[in-house]
């Protein structure tokens, strides 16, 4: 492929989707910043005018991932309404659909190695993501004491890390996807159990 130097369109841009196409084929750490400008088809120096080391464009790409992931959980929230259980079902189905959908934002934001507390930036746009499903924890536990009440942050880490756990072992193309059973029901029944435990909906006859 030619070079076309800085000027070649918006360079931000191409280097991202240089950068996301690597990390689906060689994970968030196994590419260097050279290959993503050489798949963008610039110079490398051209690449340190945007980007001063594979961290930094592996940020952008984790903040526009998060904002996608937020703006995914907040429809999926705001589409199971009136019932807050529905809604919460939903945040959980939004997951796994986001997961597969954009496996290498996914892969930068949770996959990286990077703090989200790496720059301002980052910490606000995996905050915002983070909230919603926490918003849907708080409004699903509304009706037990307060005093018996999870915290809604742990509450959602929980369904987090259980949304999580799904995805790396049975929703991506690695070695433990193999599963008897879909995804979305794994992790739909393992949410229901969660929840029974908690009182928050009824036990099976």
């Amino acid at each position: 492929m030619p070079k076309r130097g800085y000027h070649h369109g918006n360079l931000r841009a191409a280097l991202v989707d240089a950068a996301l196409k690597l990390i689906e084929e060689k994970g968030p750490t196994g590419f260097t910043l050279s290959e993503a400008a050489k798949n963008a088809g610039v110079t490398p120096a051209a690449v340190y005018r945007h980007f001063s080391g594979r961290d930094e464009l592996i940020i952008e790409i984790a903040v526009q991932g998060h904002s996608i992931f937020a703006d995914l959980m907040e429809y999926a929230f705001n589409a199971g309404q009136p019932s807050a259980l529905a809604a919460f079902e939903a945040t959980g189905r939004a997951y796994l659909a986001f997961a597969r959908k954009h496996p290498g934002h996914y892969m930068a934001m949770f996959e990286s190695g990077i703090s989200n507390q790496a720059t301002p930036e980052l910490a606000t746009a995996s905050a915002r993501s983070r909230q919603v499903l926490e918003r849907a924890a708080e409004e699903l536990s509304k009706h037990i004491p307060e005093d018996k009440r999870p915290p809604a942050s742990m509450f959602s880490a929980h369904i987090w890390a259980m949304s999580h756990g799904v995805v790396e072992l049975f929703a991506r193309g690695a070695p433990g996807s193999k599963a008897p059973f879909p995804p979305e029901d794994l992790l739909e029944t393992g949410i229901g159990i969660y929840l029974r435990g908690l009182g928050l909906i009824a036990p099976d006859d």
